[in-house]
């Protein structure tokens, strides 16, 4: 890690890092590049000692746990299935909602295939979150895991159900699904390895305290 910054701060691109940057404008801060025409994928700022990373959403815990970044924001989805082992998670920010959902065909009786001792296909990028939410209703259910197009499965029959991230639902109604049970609201959080947090405390806690205090005049 470069010595010239002491706190690094891993974002993923998208809608994560577009409704973050306004909580770092309300503390003052703002990159010293536009992270949408520059190619840079670590970005300095307008606070000295604090860097942005850029990487991939799923990438963000890992980051965190290892070292290469002080603190993170990454989905609750992303933290339940990498088990977010070693990292705090001291505020909700309450960004980028959306809830993870089981759907299926609109022609599909879901509550008649989930009876207690059944089988199901499902088929997700989110195994841990899949097996957990099954397991606990008593249903065998076969993990089918995929990285894109879910919606895609229930139509050729690969699966007989997904398990997604769901913010409208247009795309599900688009392709004849419909949501049949939510397993988790999901948002995004801010997260901090113990590490970090004992050994730049002094830098960190005023970080951590203006994100919380954004959020909560958000909610107000």
């Amino acid at each position: 890690m470069d010595d010239n910054f002491s706190v690094t701060l891993a974002l993923s691109k998208g809608r994560i890092l577009d409704e973050t940057l306004p909580f770092l404008k309300g503390m003052g801060i703002q990159l010293t590049d536009n992270p949408d025409s520059s190619r840079k994928l670590v970005i300095g700022t307008t606070k000295p000692e604090l860097r942005i990373v850029l990487v991939r959403a799923s990438d963000v815990p890992t980051y965190v746990q290892r070292g290469a970044a002080d603190l993170g924001i990454a989905g609750k989805d992303v933290l339940v299935e990498q088990d977010g082992d070693g990292l705090f998670e001291p505020v909700d920010l309450g960004i980028a909602r959306c809830k993870m959902m089981v759907a299926a065909r609109e022609d599909f009786d879901y509550d008649a295939a989930i009876k207690k001792g059944s089988r199901i296909r499902v088929a997700t990028k989110y195994v841990r979150s899949a097996r957990t939410h099954f397991g606990q209703k008593g249903v065998y259910v076969d993990l089918i895991k995929l990285y894109g197009s879910m919606e895609l499965a229930p139509i050729v029959g690969l699966a007989d159900a997904i398990v997604d991230l769901v913010s409208s639902g247009e795309t599900l109604r688009a392709n004849k699904l419909k949501p049949v049970e939510e397993i988790m609201p999901i948002s995004s959080r801010l997260i901090i390895s113990a590490s970090s947090l004992k050994l730049k405390r002094d830098t960190i806690k005023p970080l951590i305290d203006g994100f919380r205090d954004f959020s909560l005049n958000k909610v107000s």
